[in-house]
């Protein structure tokens, strides 16, 4: 799927594009797949060690993992893309119908982004620690990269593979508010990085709800959030990142690879095993480092 001329022009007023129906349920069932299996197995580990009661098989994948955290929180902390790296995880990143939508808006260079993540927002009060990642007040994507990377366009994909609504905590945003380029963030503790409040655009805001198989795509100047999940579900959704190749990420310590390259389809990274390499490499050697540039508060 190639973007019309419309839809860019769209993209470049409003800031976003979203399509319903993108990619079909099978794109997206290896991924599922890919965390039910794992999320099986650590069940197992966790009842044989006595931190949970039950192995809650029966349950669904939008549930499952909320029971299991109810007992044990522990799971949670390992599912993000770059530390399960699975295989159907790294073949998604590369799908050719998503990096067909990509191309439209970035070119025929595509750079996967190593700004990425495979989001399961709990219920409201259930994540580790009382503060969940995945509940995000109002930012703008360039701004949880480094300075290096602002002169860059960046795209944002958004997808669920649930059903995401007001009430699991959808994407909430402001149409053409990216035409205000880089805003000023700041640290807050306990609710992460956020546009400084006298800088947000008075601009009326757009709630999202969408159907897995649908698509958000999102300039990284397009202010946003997302709010608590007050439902007894996992709302699950990944948000990746790609640009044009040679352009940096804001992100050097974390790699990443070439997803597509019509000049030089060789370049392209087909290696599971060397994708997952660089993760574990780069997390280790990246410990400590502020991946955040803006003052806490």
């Amino acid at each position: 799927m190639m973007l019309t001329t419309t839809y860019i022009q769209q993209f470049e007023n409003e800031g976003y594009l979203l399509f319903e129906d993108a990619l079909t349920l099978g794109d997206l069932a290896s991924v599922i797949e890919e965390y039910s299996a794992y999320i099986d197995r650590r069940a197992h580990e966790l009842l044989v060690e006595g931190r949970i009661s039950e192995l809650y098989a029966d349950e669904s994948f939008e549930r499952r993992l909320a029971c299991i955290c109810r007992e044990d929180p522990e799971l949670y902390r390992e599912l993000d893309i770059m530390h399960l790296r699975g295989r159907a995880s790294f073949e998604f990143l590369r799908n050719p119908t998503l990096l067909d939508i990509v191309e439209s808006l970035v070119g025929p260079e595509i750079l996967c982004s190593p700004i990425q993540h495979i989001r399961p927002k709990l219920p409201n009060g259930l994540a580790p620690r009382g503060s969940d990642p995945h509940v995000v007040p109002w930012h703008q994507d360039a701004g949880v990269a480094w300075e290096e990377a602002d002169p860059y366009f960046v795209l944002t994909v958004w997808l669920p593979f649930t059903e995401v609504n007001e009430e699991n905590g959808c994407l909430r945003i402001l149409p053409g508010g990216h035409r205000n380029g880089l805003l000023a963030h700041h640290n807050k503790r306990g609710s992460g990085t956020k546009i400084k409040g006298a800088l947000l655009p008075h601009l009326p805001e757009r709630s999202l709800p969408m159907s897995p198989g649908s698509i958000l795509l999102m300039h990284n100047h397009l202010p946003h959030r997302s709010t608590r999940n007050l439902t007894d579900g996992v709302r699950w959704s990944a948000d990746l990142r790609y640009q044009k190749i040679g352009t940096p990420t804001g992100r050097p310590f974390h790699p990443s690879f070439v997803a597509r390259s019509r000049s030089n389809p060789s370049t392209a990274l087909t290696d599971h095993a060397e994708w997952s390499r660089l993760w574990r490499v780069a997390l280790e050697e990246s410990a400590g480092v502020r991946s955040h540039r803006w003052e806490q508060v």
